[in-house]
């Protein structure tokens, strides 16, 4: 059985399939393994082609499209709302609802959440969870999916470019895999991805405009709406553990960062949120940007969610006095 070794070479790591190669003398390791640094073996090639193809395309066709057509604005509106309905299903429905169980939501709720969610293409919420769950429990250690410390570009998109070695075990999910919802999403996510993410844009494109309306829908409502989303929540695992303040908390990397919230729908108060997991707000603050608390409060008005959990005042004082206080030491 094949497995991954880390080696030092100064402060720099490198990751090795085991095999046979010579000694740490400066000697040449086997190019079997190993292309340009690149654990070829690793690859994830299903998910990079996706990632990579959908972002070069962003790039390419997108404005090639703009350039020729020109700018539609009912491609900006099919934009602004499957990106804003697949950003919400993500910000409350994935993340909060399911991974932290921070509130309980009606069946409204949780489909919506399941079925635009699933649009957003990070895999299912019982998979996403899972990763995610994972990731609080060891953040910044090995066993983290995206821990920051294997690099910026790791904790970014790396750990889903190439396969996690070992795999990780999925056996932190018993709660979701007793609800029949989550399984029905989890047997048929890339169908109900496939139809939310790109059937729907491109056929109401059509029904705008004839087939010009239809490839505007498919790029425009379909392909950048993905690769901004999926980048979006990619920045939460990166930027997040990187730049920002650390008002609650100096245990991890997580930060605070407004900026951030601002285009992940208010999940950029990362360091409160990894004090406080088990809060339904990310920015406790009544003026902090964070758009996902407003909508759970407003929907727990409408008596679709309930049981909204909330860290006591005293606590999250108490947390912020002692990292003033370990601040002052130094």
């Amino acid at each position: 059985m094949r497995t991954v070794a880390a080696c030092t070479l100064g402060k720099r790591k490198t990751l090795f399939l085991d095999g046979p190669r010579e000694q740490a003398d400066g000697g040449p390791q086997s190019t079997r393994a190993l292309i340009f640094r690149i654990p070829i073996s690793r690859i994830n090639w299903t998910t990079s082609s996706f990632l990579i193809g959908t972002f070069v395309l962003t790039l390419t066709a997108v404005p090639l499209y703009l350039w020729h057509f020109g700018i539609d604005w009912f491609h900006v509106a099919v934009f602004a709302v499957l990106l804003v309905a697949t950003g919400f299903s993500i910000t409350l429905g994935y993340h909060r609802l399911f991974s932290h169980m921070t509130f309980r939501a009606k069946l409204p709720v949780r489909l919506f959440t399941l079925i635009f969610g699933a649009a957003a293409f990070e895999n299912s919420v019982l998979l996403w969870a899972s990763d995610h769950r994972r990731h609080h429990k060891h953040v910044d250690h090995d066993e983290d999916p995206y821990d920051i410390s294997k690099g910026f570009f790791h904790a970014h998109i790396g750990w889903l470019l190439f396969k996690l070695w070992p795999q990780p075990p999925f056996d932190n999910v018993a709660d979701l895999k007793k609800d029949p919802l989550v399984m029905w999403q989890h047997r048929h996510i890339h169908f109900i991805a496939v139809v939310v993410s790109f059937v729907l844009p491109t056929l109401a494109g059509f029904l705008w405009d004839g087939w010009v309306g239809a490839l505007g829908g498919f790029l425009i409502g379909g392909v950048a709406k993905v690769v901004v989303l999926q980048h979006g929540t990619f920045l939460i695992n990166s930027a997040c553990h990187s730049i920002g303040r650390q008002p609650y908390s100096t245990r991890c990397s997580a930060r605070d960062s407004f900026f951030m919230a601002l285009f992940t729908f208010g999940e950029g108060y990362h360091n409160y949120h990894h004090e406080f997991q088990h809060d339904y707000r990310n920015g406790v603050k009544p003026w902090q940007w964070d758009p996902t608390k407003w909508l759970i409060w407003l929907l727990s008005k409408l008596r679709l969610t309930t049981g909204l959990r909330r860290v006591p005042q005293e606590v999250i004082h108490f947390a912020q006095a002692r990292v003033r206080g370990l601040r002052r030491q130094f």
